[in-house]
């Protein structure tokens, strides 16, 4: 089992945003690393070579994003296309937006876990009922992820796959980096709370947004 990393930043800008003193994107990647998922990609136009810098010594390619009209979906579908090339036996990607710089190492292990339980569901971390990122989507639903409208933003792609039927499964990993971006200090965070459960086991499920359910851990 493979699971790679899609690291997205629609501007060079996101990717280098200081994430408690380190750029964005490397703060993802080194976490993405630590978590257990391997290729790393980066998809991020990088005129100055900011990007590329940013993310020496570690273990990500960063490569050239797709035309600006092919939409959010282009954009993941490129970043997939080379995580496979990179390693074909990839059977699962974790899509990460750059924005979203405080996922801990512990989540990412848990999502990998729970996908090799099961291989064929989207699996997505919430927090306090919250549906967040990084989404790991498996390798076999990429041919329904290039049909969608170009016009669609990530959280709406991941709506959209649901409600064609694909099973989404919410995990609650007890991390509140997976619904708060950067514009959120990492210090200024709730306090991390573990897992309810294993990735594994036990997780609410919706092929149409039917997320209402979801479990909150005691509080």
């Amino acid at each position: 089992m493979t699971v790679a990393a899609v690291i997205l930043a629609a501007l060079p800008e996101a990717g280098l945003a200081d994430a408690d003193g380190l750029p964005a994107v490397r703060r993802i990647a080194e976490a993405a690393w630590a978590g257990g998922a391997i290729p790393l990609v980066v998809v991020s136009a990088d005129p100055a070579g900011s990007v590329a810098a940013a993310l020496t010594g570690t273990e990500a390619s960063l490569v050239e994003p797709a035309p600006d009209a092919s939409g959010s979906v282009g954009q993941i579908c490129r970043g997939i296309d080379v995580a496979i090339g990179l390693v074909g036996e990839t059977d699962g990607v974790l899509v990460w937006p750059a924005r979203m710089a405080w996922p801990d190492p512990e989540t990412i292990t848990s999502l990998i876990e729970g996908h090799g339980s099961h291989p064929d569901a989207i699996l997505r971390p919430v927090f306090d009922a919250e549906p967040g990122w990084p989404v790991l989507l498996p390798v076999v639903h990429l041919e329904p992820l290039r049909r969608l409208s170009a016009g669609g933003l990530p959280d709406e792609l991941i709506t959209d796959l649901a409600a064609s039927g694909l099973l989404v499964r919410l995990v609650d990993l007890g991390d509140p980096g997976t619904i708060h971006d950067g514009s959120v200090a990492r210090s200024d965070l709730p306090p991390y709370r573990g897992p309810s459960g294993p990735a594994s086991g036990h997780v609410h499920e919706w092929g149409e947004m039917a997320a209402d359910d979801l479990d909150v851990p005691p509080g």
